[in-house]
Formats: C-alpha cells, sequence, structure tokens
C-alpha cells in the first residue's frame, strides 16, 4: 500500500509573529495526518506573547515556536504559500513555478489591540482572528485543492 506524501504549506506573513504562527500551530494540531505546516516572515520581529496566551488558551503550546525569516525555509519546496496579510502578500519572496501561491488574509490582531482600553479587550482581537484561522485551516487542504 502506497503512502501520499503529505501538502508542505508554508505561512507567510509580515512578522511571523502572530497569525503565521496561529496558522502552523493549528495545521500541526488539526491537520498534521496530511500538512507539513511551516511559517515565516518577510519582516520577522519575535513571537507575540498575546498569540502565545491565545493558542494556550485552547490547549495549544506554541512558546517554543520560533518567529523566522523566509530565507530560514528557502531550501524546502512547498506545494502553497499561503500569505496572511496584504504586506506579506505585497512583499512574497519569489518561490519556484511549481508552488502555488494563494492569498488569504486575516486582521492583524496587535494592530487592533492597540486601542483597547486593557488586556481583556486587546485579547478579543487575539481570539476572533485565532477563531477565524482556525476555521480557514479545517477547509484544508480541500479548499486549496478546488482552487
Amino acid at each position: 500500500m502506497q503512502t501520499e506524501a503529505k501538502l508542505r504549506i508554508l505561512f507567510l506573513c509580515t512578522g511571523n509573529a502572530c497569525r503565521s504562527q496561529m496558522a502552523e500551530a493549528w495545521t500541526r494540531h488539526l491537520k498534521g495526518d496530511c500538512i507539513e505546516p511551516y511559517s515565516a516572515g518577510v519582516v520577522p520581529h519575535g513571537l507575540d506573547p498575546r498569540a502565545v496566551k491565545a493558542m494556550a488558551e485552547v490547549g495549544i503550546d506554541i512558546s517554543r515556536q520560533q518567529s523566522k525569516h523566509a530565507d530560514a525555509v528557502r531550501h524546502l519546496e512547498f506545494d502553497y504559500v499561503i500569505t496572511l496579510c496584504d504586506d506579506a502578500q505585497g512583499a512574497c519572496p519569489f518561490f519556484p513555478a511549481r508552488t502555488k501561491l494563494v492569498h488569504k488574509g486575516f486582521d492583524d490582531p496587535p494592530r487592533l489591540a492597540a486601542q483597547a482600553q486593557n488586556e481583556e479587550q486587546a485579547m478579543i482581537h487575539y481570539r476572533r482572528v485565532r477563531d477565524e484561522i482556525k476555521a480557514f485551516v479545517e477547509t484544508l487542504p480541500e479548499s486549496l485543492i478546488a482552487k
């Protein structure tokens, strides 16, 4: 019996601090049997502590994940590169022709949380985007193959 190779997906965001980290973790958690997920940024700036907190609330520990530049995974071949923010979509590095580029934008929790009156209000944005990313990941890989 032949086993199929997992799809290799890179989630790309500007800072690889929040959305792409969540997407990588959700994919590993929900779709690890059929997808090998990675995340990176075009200008990485460290793991967002509120993203760590939001994911911990649903039982997923991302505290050991590392924020990394897209160059750090350039040696890997990806079936799909999914940009999660408009900035990353515009600054997406070059990938081989066989790599399919997909854009699925999500709001930027740190930007929205900057106007929050307190920590609980700030976390509302992180939780909403976390749950939206989960809902997107639940459609994988079928939603990509249909494109």
